[in-house]
């Protein structure tokens, strides 16, 4: 504070000499002349005012950072809290993924059995139709040969009385057409 009334006191002398016309350098000494008590009132009050609105500034930029970092911790904590939620969720996610995934495993392996023993039934079921129909065909065509041999054994036997066969050729006939029915021998 020294230095700075030193300074206004030189100022103040050049000044003073500079209106008097004289070239020289020297030091003005009188107060009232050089605006020295202006000088210090206009300090005085600056500095007095001037520390309440600068202190009330930094003051009100404190709070706003002081907010600003407690928004900004909170907003932290609230962003970490929402990410271990969604981390925990993406974890339930995954596990009823594979849960899912198994079961669909499981599933598949279940209907692919019935499939295959539904199927190795079916096929069991048509070879057993297919043989009875063969069966049932083999047996319908022997009966009908059978039927057919009868009636041809018949026309022969017919066709050789009427020509005239002894009776011991007849009772051969005779025996042998109920041999080829499956009657008694």
């Amino acid at each position: 504070m020294e230095t700075f009334l030193l300074l206004m006191a030189e100022a103040s002398a050049v000044n003073a000499e500079l209106a008097e016309g004289n070239h020289g350098f020297g030091l003005n000494f009188d107060i009232l002349e050089t605006n020295l008590i202006n000088l210090v009132i206009i300090i005085g009050v600056l500095f007095f005012f001037g520390r309440k609105v600068v202190g009330k500034t930094l003051s009100d930029r404190r709070e706003r950072i002081e907010a600003a970092i407690v928004s900004a911790q909170k907003r932290a904590t609230d962003a970490k809290a929402a990410l271990e939620e969604q981390q925990q969720k993406l974890a339930q996610a995954q596990a009823e993924a594979e849960k899912i995934r198994n079961n669909a495993q499981e599933n598949a392996k279940v209907a692919r059995e019935k499939i295959l023993a539904t199927a190795a039934t079916d096929i069991e079921r048509m070879k057993e139709t297919a043989s009875q129909d063969l069966n049932a065909e083999r047996d319908r065509a022997i009966a009908q040969l059978r039927q057919r041999v009868v009636s041809m054994a018949l026309e022969k036997v017919e066709s050789q009385l009427q020509t005239g066969v002894d009776n011991e050729t007849q009772q051969k006939l005779i025996d042998r057409s109920i041999a080829l029915l499956g009657g008694p021998s």
